[in-house]
């Protein structure tokens, strides 16, 4: 079930993590973090358009897919590794395999053409810049009175 993170964020969460977390760091991290902050994203308003910065540490320019349907931009980032460690003997000692995948999408308008938006890629930050488009007006909502 999706919650919102203030209805994981207790005390007894934070007690239990806190004192135990460090002791296995090392033993039970997965390769690639745990994706709490992955796609940490900033949004700039420059006037006739917006700048999306987002943050995706380890991931290769070839892990990233943006696609533009029905108004709606989607960055899709996934990768995957494996990590075979052998003896002398050829027996493993080590062997992890991780499979990760995460996606965020925005509303940028159906006024916006995948033409429209540039994309660039550096130091494990995706940058987007999106013109703003005219979009229709939404309409007033109305309420029915109730007696």
């Amino acid at each position: 079930m999706l919650v919102p993170s203030v209805f994981s964020n207790n005390f007894v969460d934070s007690f239990f993590n806190d004192s135990f977390d460090h002791m296995f760091d090392d033993m039970f991290r997965a390769p690639f973090g745990t994706g709490i902050a992955a796609m940490s994203t900033d949004v700039q308003d420059l006037g006739d358009s917006y700048q999306l910065d987002m943050e995706l540490p380890g991931y290769a320019k070839e892990d990233l897919k943006a696609d533009l349907k029905n108004g709606y931009l989607t960055i899709t980032a996934q990768r995957s590794s494996d990590n075979d460690e052998k003896d002398e003997n050829g027996r493993f000692v080590r062997r992890e395999r991780y499979t990760g995948h995460c996606q965020r999408s925005f509303y940028v308008g159906e006024g916006v053409k995948q033409e429209d938006i540039k994309a660039s890629f550096e130091n494990g930050v995706l940058k987007l810049v999106i013109p703003k488009k005219d979009a229709p007006a939404v309409e007033e909502q109305k309420y029915i009175a109730i007696e």
